[in-house]
């Protein structure tokens, strides 16, 4: 679905990127994994739009996207859940929800029911403010609202951030939820025991370059990927 190959981001001289490459197969959840400043917000909001490339090609469906705005990404199928959540504070869910679908001129009602339905504590606060919900009620608003722009590819960017453990769980029951009613998938995650044991194929992320992938079984198993993420791997599910 998507394939990225030998894509170079500089900002002021620095490269971000330094020529990396990597495909999401159709229906598959594939992970990026690494340390904070490996490059993997950077190639999100690459792929997203919101960053123009230096060098290197990004194709959807076979289509060149590399350099295309963010709204004309959106209209191609690809959703951003951004680090932070990142909703609109001072609108209600409901708002929060509707926003997600700006580009569409068709009726959201059932696209709103099939979020409810994912995320029931959303329809019970509606009406509530999006700044009153509570950090892991936001995250399922983020991932709802990306949600109703009905996108074929769904990037979430550190989707269990600063959240509590049985609240990391349940976002991650939920992306394989999104993943099995046909959602491709694009995660970026610290967690690694968690990104690796939910995805279908996994690269690992180093100041820029993919340095190792295989299927997200393989690399839980790697004894050189325990020992560098061994503060990730421990953690309690």
């Amino acid at each position: 679905m998507l394939k990225v190959e030998n894509l170079q981001v500089s900002y002021g001289g620095i490269e971000a990127l330094k020529g990396i490459s990597f495909e999401v197969p159709t229906g598959k959840i594939v992970t990026l994994i690494g340390a904070n400043g490996a490059g993997k917000t950077t190639t999100l909001r690459t792929i997203s739009g919101l960053i123009k490339p230096k060098n290197g090609a990004i194709t959807f469906e076979d289509v060149s996207i590399a350099g295309n705005d963010a709204a004309a990404i959106v209209g191609r199928g690809i959703t951003l859940v951004p680090e932070g959540r990142r909703i609109f504070p001072d609108m209600t869910v409901l708002e929060n929800l509707r926003i997600g679908a700006y580009l569409r001129k068709d009726k959201l009602d059932n696209d709103i029911e099939r979020v409810y339905a994912l995320f029931p504590r959303l329809k019970e606060r509606s009406w509530q403010l999006g700044g009153t919900l509570s950090g892991g009620e936001q995250q399922m608003l983020a991932v709802g609202r990306a949600l109703m722009a009905n996108p074929k590819l769904l990037m979430m960017d550190e989707p269990s951030l600063g959240l509590a453990p049985i609240i990391v769980r349940e976002i991650f029951d939920i992306i394989r939820e999104v993943n099995k009613q046909g959602v491709t998938v694009l995660l970026i995650e610290q967690n690694a025991n968690m990104a690796l044991k939910t995805a279908d194929y996994a690269y690992v992320m180093e100041t820029g370059r993919i340095t190792r992938s295989g299927s997200g079984n393989e690399l839980l198993n790697d004894p050189t990927i325990k020992e560098a993420y061994l503060g990730t791997m421990n953690e309690e599910e």
